[in-house]
């Protein structure tokens, strides 16, 4: 089947948790989603699409955003605090975000050109 890609444009997106509580907006070309295989992204099972902070927009609910973060503490994991659905996270090496492409409306995994696999697994972690 040929199939055209959506992705590959500057476009804003709309995207929510799973009860609508938290509401946000991704102003991005997305062309190229990330899979992770840290100890968290594993468990997530999340499709992300990687961004600059200034392409995230949180329109409502930022009050029911809670975070969660791990081993060094660098990366912050929002979820709402009502469905428990993960939405973005701040990563750990620069100023952007990962975004749950899962969250998008009108958007779908199938849409990337490419999906990349990305070895969290094999970044530096804090030993007890």
């Amino acid at each position: 089947m040929n199939r055209k890609k959506r992705g590959g444009e500057v476009a804003t997106y709309s995207g929510s948790c799973h009860c609508g509580a938290v509401n946000f907006e991704v102003n991005a070309e997305l062309t190229k989603g990330v899979v992770c295989d840290c100890t968290i992204c594993k468990r997530k099972g999340a499709v992300m699409v990687l961004i600059d902070k200034e392409q995230l927009t949180i329109t409502s609910g930022t009050e029911q955003l809670s975070s969660y973060q791990f081993n060094t503490n660098i990366a912050n994991h929002f979820f709402c605090r009502t469905c428990g659905i993960y939405t973005h996270h701040k990563r750990r090496r620069d100023d952007g975000f990962g975004v749950n492409t899962g969250c998008l409306d009108n958007f779908s995994v199938t849409d990337f050109d490419e999906v990349i696999k990305f070895k969290g697994s094999e970044l530096s972690v804090v030993e007890d």
